[in-house]
């Protein structure tokens, strides 16, 4: 698949309260915030856990990744839809591989932006 400057890819996706607590284990982040429910009966989901939707679109396009910058603008909770739309921004041919940059933006059901990212990499011929 050839990648080209200006292509856009979406994914969208709700945690729930099992995933939260499941990724807590897996990644030892047990900070109170993700273990016990809010007044209004939900958990704050990792920012790393959010920012996996984004690795289902990479992971899609086989695409490989050298940096990886992320900006948590507010909390995302279970039960909330995040949509990720990735742009690529850069998208350089080279001998065996493309070289490829994207940004992207995670909004939440409100559609406010919840995160914002870019990230560096190559997707192998």
């Amino acid at each position: 698949m050839a990648i080209q400057k200006g292509n856009v890819f979406t994914w969208e996706r709700t945690f729930t309260e099992e995933e939260v607590l499941q990724f807590a284990e897996f990644s030892g982040d047990k900070g109170r915030h993700h273990l016990e429910k809010d007044e209004q009966g939900r958990l704050v989901v990792h920012g790393l856990l959010t920012a996996s939707i984004g690795t289902k679109i990479g992971g899609d396009l086989h695409y490989i990744a050298s940096e990886m910058v992320s900006e948590f603008k507010r909390p995302v909770f279970t039960g909330d839809a995040i949509l990720c739309e990735v742009t690529v921004t850069e998208a350089e041919q080279k001998e065996g591989y493309q070289k490829v940059s994207m940004s992207s933006v995670y909004t939440n059901q409100h559609g406010k932006a919840v995160m914002t990212g870019s990230v560096k990499g190559i997707i192998r011929d």
